[in-house]
């Protein structure tokens, strides 16, 4: 055992030292700036380590911003001045989150889209939609198939907006990226929008991203020792710009096949070529990154943005928040398709926000058209589906230091859960609802 048992979170929590996360957060850094070499972070790991105990006395309990003081040392006496260019860089984003989220600022957050939002919350009130309450109320009416037929109408407008203004631009076009966070609902989105646009007269390939991924043994892992699939870094931007570009330009590329059972990527698989009158379709997290198309001309790519940007008010006065409805609909998802517990979602949630705050979101904006992909009528019938769940992990994860955003994201979503009003009869939804990806039944092939 060395010199350290416990380390100090922010939060103020002890929790057990653990040599690992140290190697983690290294290799992650350096993965950032395009380094594969889990050997030399874990050698740099060590020298953190033997500094740490040349400077405190055993027994010690050193803070999480006493150990990255000396990673950034560690980086920079080993020559690894770009590694720690990024982990500075982390390190002052993060503290600049946590300042945002601890003040109430007049400046509007960044990372929202705002005039989507308004737009949405408008529809909201001119539907009685916009609060928990009065969402209960027309449930008890028996509105429930109404709010379903008004929420699936404002869907599907938006769809037919996105395929206009995609045609609008259907001769210098060579690709539609469809991108968004985590169960925002783009592989439903994707499927439904090429067929208005197949209708349209126009033609689409299908750009399967997870193809380039990198090998398994090469991803970073979060601070509990899992795999992380939802960096950008974990996908292969190089060879994916390298294809992207040729095929724009009308060359025939090896498309690359990934497995998933072994984790190995097999480059050089499959032939891709663009005919003249074909764009690439591309449903990815981070389509809008810039890193992930940064060799091809904005005229040449129309990238979509989806998110449930819901806006119901809860008694308390806030807002469901929109990453709580992208929780349970992966839950719900990941159980169905991929026999994956929704405890472990829950678990891994954290770092899914973490990724997405730094890589996906801030790029909203930049989008050419925004998809809100919420459906006011989806909450009630999570109810009876996962209430008893959160009842359970609020339960099991109040008080534990490791465990503080799993207990808070559990307790806040039983509150909202508990809320609504409970609907079980789902034969109201159609088959080929965003949402029917999610619980199941879908009529149109998802997966």
């Amino acid at each position: 055992m060395g010199k350290f048992e416990f380390v100090i979170k922010r939060s103020g929590a002890i929790v057990p030292f653990n040599e690992d996360r140290i190697s983690n957060v290294i290799y992650r850094a350096a993965v950032s700036v395009g380094g594969r070499d889990k050997t030399r972070a874990a050698e740099l790991a060590k020298d953190v380590i033997q500094r740490l105990e040349e400077r405190y006395e055993t027994g010690y309990k050193p803070s999480v911003e006493e150990i990255q003081d000396i990673i950034e040392i560690v980086l920079i006496d080993n020559g690894h001045a770009k590694v720690a260019k990024e982990f500075i860089l982390y390190r002052e984003e993060a503290s600049k989150r946590r300042k945002e989220n601890s003040k109430h600022f007049s400046k509007p957050n960044e990372l929202i889209p705002w005039k989507k939002v308004w737009r949405s919350l408008d529809w909201a009130i001119s539907h009685d939609l916009n609060t928990v309450e009065s969402v209960n109320q027309r449930i008890k009416r028996g509105q429930f198939p109404h709010i379903v037929h008004e929420s699936e109408t404002l869907y599907e407008t938006q769809l037919d907006t996105a395929a206009d203004l995609i045609k609008e631009r259907a001769n210098e076009l060579k690709m539609v990226m469809v991108s968004g966070p985590s169960s925002s609902g783009k592989t439903t989105t994707t499927l439904k929008l090429e067929t208005r646009l197949n209708k349209m007269g126009m033609k689409f390939v299908a750009l399967i991203v997870d193809n380039y991924f990198f090998d398994l043994e090469m991803h970073p892992k979060d601070e509990f020792g899992d795999y992380d699939f939802e960096t950008p870094q974990a996908l292969d931007l190089e060879l994916i710009n390298d294809h992207l570009k040729r095929l724009a330009n009308g060359e025939e590329v090896k498309i690359p096949y990934y497995d998933f059972k072994s984790g190995k990527r097999f480059d050089n698989q499959t032939p891709l070529h663009l005919e003249e009158n074909e764009v690439l379709l591309i449903d990815s997290l981070h389509g809008l990154y810039p890193e992930f198309s940064r060799e091809i001309p904005t005229s040449q790519k129309f990238k979509l943005y989806l998110e449930p940007l819901l806006q119901m008010k809860l008694a308390d006065g806030n807002y469901l928040r929109w990453t709580d409805i992208r929780l349970i609909r992966r839950m719900l998802r990941d159980s169905v398709h991929r026999a994956y517990n929704p405890e472990q979602t829950l678990l891994h949630w954290h770092y899914v926000r973490s990724s997405e705050k730094r890589t996906i979101l801030p790029y909203s904006n930049t989008a050419d058209y925004i998809v809100n992909t919420a459906m006011p009528y989806e909450i009630p019938i999570y109810r009876p589906k996962l209430l008893s769940s959160f009842i359970e992990w609020e339960k099991k994860y109040k008080g534990d230091p490791l465990r503080v955003d799993a207990y808070e994201r559990a307790s806040r979503v039983r509150k909202m859960l508990e809320a609504i009003e409970p609907v079980e009869d789902e034969s109201s939804i159609p088959g080929d609802s965003v949402i029917r990806e999610f619980i199941g039944g879908s009529t149109i092939d998802c997966h």
